[in-house]
């Protein structure tokens, strides 16, 4: 199997385990009062299928999107552009005026 397939597997492995870990923690500590509505509502069990199911894909995406970024290379020596000042300092600048051209709107 090709390592970035293994790592994506992985990922979605740890973004379910996070997800169960805090749809669960919403249940627990019956934040706005939703385990209650689970529990009376006859298809409950399709909200907490539902909020494990997208949590896995927030979470996984996340830790997917962390494990690609920390897999960069170090380019060693110079790092950065050309060092290039884009500002100068006030003493420096000079001010463009633009005359404005236009008719009066009030009657």
């Amino acid at each position: 199997m090709p390592k970035l397939i293994r790592l994506y597997i992985v990922n979605i492995a740890i973004g379910f385990v996070l997800a169960v870990i805090f749809v669960a923690g919403l249940i627990a500590f019956d934040i706005v009062q939703l385990r209650h509505l689970i529990t009376s509502v006859a298809g409950g069990w399709v909200a907490v299928l539902m909020l494990i199911v997208f949590h896995t894909v927030l979470f996984a995406g996340v830790q997917f999107a962390i494990a690609v970024m920390s897999m960069a290379e170090d380019g060693g020596g110079k790092s950065g552009g050309r060092r290039v000042r884009i500002w100068k300092p006030a003493a420096q600048r000079q001010v463009a005026t633009v005359p404005a051209q236009g008719q009066s709107r009030r009657n």
